[in-house]
């Protein structure tokens, strides 16, 4: 048995987040849908599954629903479905469509009952409610078969960091129910689950990225399974065109902030990356510039760009400063830390405290009092 795992499609999703970019990141979608066929195809797979929320609500554009029809029977294969929670099976839903009805192999589950397969015998468990704290997959009885036993369902792994627990998933129902697959949706990063020697368990995550801080997201799942029992082999593609990067830096010197410009200047590809770029810290006043010069360079070269300084604070012209804080500890340390910053200083200096360092801890001193005050944030200057 050889079959394509994949889910999360949110095909009509918005992404109004991004701003002008949002029309490029709504077609990527369906285009990335389309690799995902093409890459069934090129693999040979007996079926495909769609572990859910293929669309991203029940009240898309119905236009969209006939093209992801269109697109799925391009496979000329098997296409087995679930909704999910935020494609939901009720009245007025997608599934409604009258495109589902001359779908050809594409077959959409409305049932939680098992239906024969090429190579073996599956398992679904489609979605009803938006929201439900009930295991979808408990269903499922164990049974003693030679018949390869494969789940598709859509929910939230039980016992996994995360305040999401919407469709609750037994984390252990792989063996519980005596899976030799299980094929889930929802989380849209790539995430495999061992038990004993075998992954058996997986989310695909979503084809094609839909946020900042998805992990290993745009891609699918190509599972081959030998035979009952045998462990899956299961293979990554790549089919999202979009890259979604995240740049979080700390500036703590002089030159810190032209650093991170050569770092974005660097990024392949920029008409194809939405980048978010977070900076707190500190700069020099004559470094404002460089500022600009991102600003600039994230609107004309990335299909979207965003800039976060609201924690940079400007390093202070002088050391005048240290004068106006009141007498106790935090001026003695200031005036300390100042006098061994003179490299011409010599005496009573402890080992292994250079002025380098000193004249570092003055400025993290001074960046420390700045963030208490919020005095020199040149967020909105």
């Amino acid at each position: 048995m050889k079959f394509l795992h994949t889910a999360d499609w949110q095909i009509g999703m918005k992404a109004v987040h991004v701003g002008a970019s949002a029309g490029r990141v709504r077609d990527e979608r369906l285009a990335a849908a389309r690799r995902a066929v093409d890459a069934a195809r090129r693999a040979e797979v007996d079926f495909i599954l769609v572990a859910g929320d293929t669309f991203e609500n029940n009240g898309v554009d119905r236009v969209l629903i006939q093209k992801v029809v269109d697109i799925l029977n391009d496979f000329r294969g098997p296409v087995y479905m679930i909704p999910g929670n935020h494609d939901h099976l009720g009245p007025g839903s997608v599934w409604e469509h009258p495109a589902w009805k001359t779908a050809g192999q594409v077959v959409v589950l409305r049932e939680a009952a098992s239906i024969e397969v090429p190579g073996g015998t599956l398992y679904p468990c489609p979605i009803r409610d938006r929201y439900s704290r009930k295991d979808p997959t408990e269903w499922i009885e164990k049974r003693e078969t030679d018949s390869i036993r494969i789940g598709l369902a859509h929910g939230t792994l039980l016992g996994i960091e995360s305040a999401d627990s919407d469709h609750p998933v037994d984390r252990n129902a792989p063996v519980r129910s005596g899976l030799d697959y299980l094929a889930l949706g929802h989380w849209h990063s790539l995430s495999t689950y061992r038990f004993d020697d075998a992954v058996r368990m997986a989310y695909s995550g979503t084809h094609e990225p839909t946020g900042f801080g998805e992990r290993d997201s745009g891609s699918v799942l190509i599972v081959e399974i030998e035979s009952r029992g045998a462990a899956p082999v299961i293979t990554p593609v790549r089919t999202g065109g979009l890259r979604w990067l995240t740049l979080r830096e700390t500036l703590r010197q002089p030159g810190d902030l032209r650093r991170v410009r050569e770092i974005i200047e660097q990024v392949e590809d920029p008409p194809a990356v939405l980048l978010e770029v977070s900076l707190d810290g500190m700069i020099d006043i004559r470094e404002r510039d460089e500022l600009d010069r991102i600003r600039e360079i994230l609107a004309s070269r990335f299909l979207f760009g965003r800039m976060d300084h609201t924690g940079v604070r400007l390093f202070p012209e002088d050391e005048s400063w240290i004068e106006t804080l009141p007498s106790g500890v935090l001026r003695e340390v200031a005036m300390r830390l100042k006098a061994l910053s003179d490299p011409a200083r010599h005496e009573g200096r402890p080992e292994g405290a250079t002025p380098e360092t000193a004249s570092l801890a003055l400025l993290e001193l001074y960046a420390l009092l700045a963030e208490s005050s919020h005095d020199s944030s040149i967020a909105d200057r």
